[in-house]
């Protein structure tokens, strides 16, 4: 989920959150598949890397369900023990402000309460396979330089890191980050959303799009059937303009 994943909540910027940085947040398996309009069927036993993962139970769950993906954040250099209080602090930081903002659709989640529950059964899942730690499943490292070879996986995801935390990620570290998710991805790359903690789309995507060092890709925005935060119902396809 980022360089740091621990920290503190400001109560509101303008709409939405303002967070001072990237804060412990796990998702699901469920709320990947809405995220990244993901096929498990077609992906199920592919090579899969969840980068900037933090303390999300995809990981854990797809592998249950016959997947073989890695996960990759820097927070796992900490053992369980001091991730747990974490989870709980931050969790405890973001509910506490979200409940009158309006950048937030609560179709999905319904209330606070239910979406506590998916954040507290993500990174529960986690810190119990985590702790576990089978080999080679929770690998450290971070964007824009990730410890893989090159073409190593078929699909690569990235949810809630990138474009929605644009103003602790200039333009450049975006471009950085694309081109090395590509390095080290076959087929295609998904990023999840493409807004601000705003609700606003990030201003650096027209300019990615337009960048001669993403030009051997195809960005296409890809809509998809879940809206949290205000006009997050689409994510980022990255693929090569030659076939995978």
């Amino acid at each position: 989920m980022g360089p740091e994943n621990s920290g503190g909540v400001n109560v509101k910027s303008r709409r939405g959150l303002n967070l001072d940085r990237v804060v412990l947040l796990g998702r699901t398996f469920e709320e990947y598949v809405h995220y990244f309009g993901l096929n498990w069927e077609t992906w199920r036993g592919r090579d899969l890397l969840d980068v900037a993962s933090g303390v999300s139970s995809f990981c854990s769950e797809a592998n249950l369900l016959g997947g073989r993906v890695t996960a990759c954040d820097p927070i796992y250099a900490m053992p369980p023990e001091v991730l747990r209080p974490k989870c709980e602090e931050d969790l405890d930081h973001v509910l506490g402000s979200i409940g009158g903002l309006t950048v937030y659709r609560w179709e999905f989640y319904k209330n606070p309460a239910i979406l506590r529950g998916y954040r507290e059964r993500a990174f529960k899942k986690f810190l119990a396979d985590f702790q576990v730690q089978p080999p080679g499943r929770y690998v450290r490292g971070s964007l824009p330089v990730l410890p893989f070879p090159d073409r190593q996986f078929e699909l690569s995801l990235v949810s809630y890191f990138l474009f929605v935390y644009g103003d602790h990620f200039d333009l450049a570290f975006h471009r950085a980050a694309l081109v090395e998710l590509m390095r080290v991805t076959r087929c295609e790359a998904r990023v999840y959303p493409l807004v601000t903690f705003e609700g606003e789309q990030c201003p650096y995507l027209d300019a990615l799009r337009a960048d001669p060092a993403l030009g051997e890709f195809e960005l296409e925005e890809i809509a998809t059937d879940f809206e949290f935060l205000v006009g997050s119902n689409a994510y980022l396809r990255i693929t090569r303009r030659s076939s995978c």
